[in-house]
């Protein structure tokens, strides 16, 4: 399989015939279930049923009910897949169109679950088993991003220079892989009171993530982590014999590639790093209170200090517009990389991951940057506007920057206009894709994407239980 399936769409919504069994016409609120049959589904939960039952009562606008319907649950209906294995939950969950599991994405898919454990331990189990896999993962190699269902399996990257072990899918090594994993298993804990997941593989897989932390901080060699691969994209490989570009040891941490697979071009990605503050003392918590694991708790508070005070001396940079504001990348050096991606974490997703304060200073001056024609992967058309990258090219907007833009305001105009954006942005579809044309909503990449379809139900149920009113105009 290649480092990407793209789906590309085209000239659908204005001939009014979507795909698979839609029935749409543009404004004709003629809206088809686009869920798999009940037979089909991998999993069913009754607390995220009576949820859409209720949104799909309670909102007036039968557009956004309808696409509710089919993000919220996507990940439940289509990408997982959960077991009981050797007494203790297991569960595999692939992206959509790829069929393997990322730390990262497997995290964020089941994260808006949490709050609904409570009234189905089910899905409470199924979510531990997300835990389960994910230390097993880790433990397995803890620099791979990627993962297979099975030690049978190898990443088919026969152009790729890198350790690969069996069972993994890819091996580019990014600093919130190990991170997600830990908010995941952080916040089950503090909703459930549940420590059944945090056994010994656990604990080894927290060792594992302190340990790669210390030896990216590259502070007496460049570390064992390299990679290289024969490509025509530049973002798909490291340059200087797979190490990437030199940096200086000020305290933070290398990420070789980005959130978006794409490679770093500074490796100290301020973004990655500001989650590793807060990752390292939510598993220090952890470590302190279930396990007792002392010495390594402490050690993570240590390193966490060390680099959220690297983040304030290297991190924030003079903008000759913005003022004081957060680089993207930096070096140690000096040098600094100003932009952000659409992939989360990303600079304007920092309140969303708790890793600032929605009004700290440095962050709203970041935001504003971010959010302007000065950010070179900033992009205004005709029907949306939003943050794309790299990884899909010019004038490419993804949903999830969109997302993140309307969960780090309380600006109910700026979440209404969000929303109308990625109302716009399914082309008919009645799911969110990786990313849309900012003037042309049908001009899509993947149309089976997981994340972005529930992190979008994500965002519609918390504005509806905060701001109802912004659903139904």
């Amino acid at each position: 399989m290649k480092r990407r399936l793209f789906l590309q769409q085209s000239a659908l919504l204005s001939a009014g015939v979507m795909a698979g069994n839609l029935s749409f016409a543009a404004g004709s609120q003629q809206f088809k279930d686009m869920r798999p049959p009940v037979a089909e589904r991998h999993f069913s939960s009754p607390a995220i049923e009576k949820v859409i039952k209720e949104f799909q009562s309670k909102v007036k606008n039968k557009e956004l009910a309808w696409l509710f319907s089919n993000c919220f649950p996507n990940t439940l209906d289509t990408t997982v897949d959960y077991q009981v294995l050797n007494g203790r939950p297991d569960t595999y969950v692939i992206t959509g169109d790829i069929d393997a599991m990322w730390l990262r994405d497997s995290s964020a898919q089941v994260w808006p679950y949490l709050p609904f454990m409570k009234e189905d331990k089910k899905l409470q189990d199924l979510i531990a088993g997300v835990i389960n896999r994910q230390s097993a993962n880790i433990n397995i190699d803890p620099y791979a991003n990627a993962f297979y269902k099975t030690a049978d399996r190898v990443g088919d990257w026969k152009d790729d220079r890198t350790d690969m072990q069996p069972g993994i899918h890819e091996r580019k090594w990014e600093i919130d892989s190990l991170c997600y994993p830990i908010r995941l298993a952080y916040a089950y804990w503090k909703a459930t009171g549940d420590t059944s997941p945090f056994n010994d593989a656990w604990v080894s897989a927290q060792k594992k993530t302190l340990q790669t932390f210390l030896e990216q901080q590259r502070k007496e060699d460049l570390g064992p982590y390299k990679f290289e691969r024969e490509t025509a994209r530049a973002t798909d490989t490291l340059p200087m014999d797979g190490y990437g570009y030199p940096v200086k040891p000020v305290g933070l941490i290398c990420s070789s590639f980005r959130p978006s697979d794409d490679a770093s071009v500074f490796s100290f990605l301020i973004p990655s790093n500001a989650f590793a503050v807060i990752s390292l003392r939510e598993s220090a918590e952890m470590l302190t209170t279930i396990t007792k694991e002392k010495e390594t708790a402490t050690r993570m508070l240590e390193l966490a200090n060390e680099v959220e005070k690297a983040i304030q001396e290297h991190g924030i940079v003079d903008h000759p517009r913005h003022g004081r504001v957060y680089a993207f990348e930096v070096d140690g050096f000096g040098s600094y990389l100003m932009m952000d991606d659409s992939n989360v974490p990303s600079l304007l997703s920092l309140p969303y991951l708790d890793a600032v304060t929605v009004n700290d200073p440095i962050y709203q001056r970041t935001r504003n940057y971010v959010l302007s024609p000065n950010n070179p992967f900033f992009f205004k058309g005709k029907v949306a506007e939003g943050v794309g990258g790299p990884h899909i090219g010019l004038d490419m907007v993804w949903p999830m920057s969109i997302v993140m833009r309307a969960m780090t305001t309380s600006d109910k105009n700026e979440i209404k206009k969000c929303i109308d954006m990625l109302r716009v942005s399914n082309a008919g579809t009645g799911f969110m894709h990786e990313s849309f044309h900012k003037d042309d909503p049908s001009n899509f990449t993947r149309s089976w994407f997981a994340w972005t379809n529930t992190l979008f139900g994500e965002l519609l149920w918390k504005v509806y239980q905060e701001k109802p009113h912004l659903l139904n105009a």
